[in-house]
Order: C-alpha cells, then sequence, then structure tokens
C-alpha cells in the first residue's frame, strides 16, 4: 500500500509517500480502507522535532491519527464491526495518512448516512480537541466566551459548541471569515492591534471565559480581559497556562469514540458544521501542509488516497 512516511525531522520535504506493506489486524483490530484522513497542526510539530520531548518519532515514522473508510478485514475477538461497514475514528500509531490503516475496534465509531467522507475523515482530533476546551471553560446562558482562531478547524467546531450551551461566542478571524461566524450566531472580531478594546466594544466589557486555539500571546490577552485563570483554555500555549495557572485540555481529555460518534450524529443531522478547506489527494501531501502552515486556512484540510 501507499502511506506517507518521513525519515527525519525536518520541513514538508522530508514527507514522502512510500510503498510499504500492507499491516494485518490483531485481536480486537480492525483494517479499514482509508477514504479520507485529515491533517493537523500538531503534526506538523512532530515532524519538524518540536514536540519531541513530549511525542517523539521513532523512524522511519507514519503519520495521521483521523480516519474514515471502510473495514476490509477484522481480526478475532472484534466487537461491534464487521467487513463492508463504514467507520470513522482514530489510531495513536500515525498511521492514517495511508491507504490501509489498522484500528481498535473501541477507537471506531460506524459513519452515520449522509455524513460526507471528508467530514467524518477529519472529525476526531478537531472534534474532540473542540469539545474538550467547550468542556473546560463550561460556558453558558447569559455568559460570553471568547474564542481564538475562531475559523479553523478546531475554533470552527468549538464556537458552535459553545453556543450550542447558549452562550455568547465572540470570534476571533480575520475578516473574511466574518460572514461565516455571523451565520452560526457568533460575533464576529478582528484580530490584530487594538483586538482587546475590539472586544471589550463587543461584549459590553464582560468576559467570562477564553478559548484559545491559537496561541500567540491569547493566554495573557484572556487575563487582561479580567477572566479567571480557570475558565481560560489554550491548546497550544502551554507556557503562558502555566505561567497564569489557565487550562490546558485538549484532544486527549475527551479522545474516544463516544465524543467522536456524538459529534457525527449532529454533523449528519445538519446541527454541526464542520468546514472543508480543501481535499488533497494523498500524493499531494506536501502541498496539503503547506497550506496548513500557513495558518489561515477555514476549516479542516483532508487527505484522500
Amino acid at each position: 500500500m501507499k502511506a506517507v512516511r518521513f525519515h527525519e525531522y525536518g520541513g514538508i520535504d522530508v514527507l514522502r509517500v512510500e510503498e510499504v506493506e500492507r499491516p494485518a489486524p490483531g485481536p480486537g483490530q480492525v483494517l479499514v480502507q482509508v477514504r479520507a484522513a485529515g491533517i493537523q497542526p500538531g503534526e506538523t510539530m512532530i515532524r519538524r522535532g518540536a514536540r519531541h520531548g513530549r511525542w517523539p518519532a521513532t523512524f522511519p515514522s507514519g503519520q495521521g491519527s483521523d480516519l474514515a473508510g471502510v473495514v476490509v478485514a477484522a481480526g478475532p475477538e472484534v466487537r461491534g464491526f464487521a467487513v463492508g461497514d463504514e467507520v470513522l475514528g482514530f489510531t495513536h500509531r500515525r498511521a492514517s495518512h495511508a491507504e490501509f490503516v489498522v484500528a481498535d475496534d473501541v477507537a471506531l465509531t460506524l459513519r452515520p448516512a449522509g455524513l460526507p467522507w471528508e467530514v467524518a475523515g477529519s472529525l476526531y482530533v478537531a472534534g474532540t480537541t473542540a469539545y474538550a476546551t467547550v468542556f473546560a471553560v463550561d460556558p453558558g446562558p447569559g455568559e460570553t466566551v471568547v474564542v481564538s482562531g475562531a475559523a479553523g478547524g478546531v475554533g470552527s467546531i468549538a464556537v458552535q459548541l459553545a453556543r450550542r450551551r447558549g452562550a455568547t461566542v465572540v470570534g476571533l478571524a480575520s475578516q473574511a471569515n466574518h460572514a461565516w461566524l455571523r451565520g452560526h450566531g457568533v460575533v464576529p472580531v478582528a484580530y490584530g492591534e487594538g483586538v482587546a478594546e475590539r472586544i471589550r466594544s463587543a461584549t459590553g466589557g464582560k468576559v467570562h471565559a477564553f478559548i484559545d486555539t491559537y496561541g500567540d500571546g491569547y493566554v495573557d490577552l484572556a487575563v487582561e480581559l479580567g477572566v479567571r485563570p480557570d475558565r481560560i483554555d489554550t491548546i497550544c500555549d502551554w507556557a503562558g497556562a502555566a505561567r497564569v495557572g489557565a487550562r490546558t485540555y485538549g484532544e486527549g481529555a475527551a479522545a474516544c469514540a463516544v465524543v467522536v460518534g456524538e459529534l457525527a450524529r449532529l454533523a449528519a443531522r445538519g446541527q454541526l458544521e464542520v468546514p472543508i478547506a480543501r481535499v488533497y489527494p494523498l500524493e499531494r501531501v506536501r502541498d496539503a501542509f503547506g497550506e496548513l502552515e500557513r495558518r489561515h486556512t477555514h476549516g479542516k484540510i483532508v487527505l484522500r488516497p
């Protein structure tokens, strides 16, 4: 089969699509023919070696957590799935950017009817991360929560989940994404110089919670706006969180098929939009990450083997 590999840390130029042996499922595992697999900013950091202390790579390394596809083989003791089932979920083996991937049965859920493959294949990391961030700051009716990177892969889901709780949501994003935010009941605010005053103007000076999906000083901005540290959550500025006592709930706090399944059902019913910025064939994985690393995409970038 074809799979993405890198043999050393570096930029997008170290990524290769190679012929490798097709894996076989073991006990409690299935082999999935991949139809779609999302890509993540965290994978960029791992590939560069910037997260070696936390998530070291063993070379040659594969890539990819998110996946959606069709079960083509099942190992012994598999529960709940059979050959031919359409599934979505995840793997922690850095292996879903490939034509086939082995996944544990507990990491999968059935694909709801009508859910597009590209949405199903990009839901796990962004969806569970967004779910965890909203859980961490616990916004409710009568409260205001600010979300940085509000039109990105995680932010675009987080703003919708916070709105479902009845909160007023302020989304920091470029002007090009303001119409989408308004269409989802979010108050758009442009990022950049003067953002603190623009947030105060949009909220009447009262912000109860802050979700940071971007980094770049937003933890400090939340403190400046008067948000209590226990109601600030960041998925990228761990140093800032440690300094002020903010939370760092991310994908790992909600990494289960139950959460993925609920998000998938919401998306299939039209109650949660997962924006897809662009879909690339597996062979263009370098182009896909090149676009991702410019950090201006609206929604998810997806690979299709």
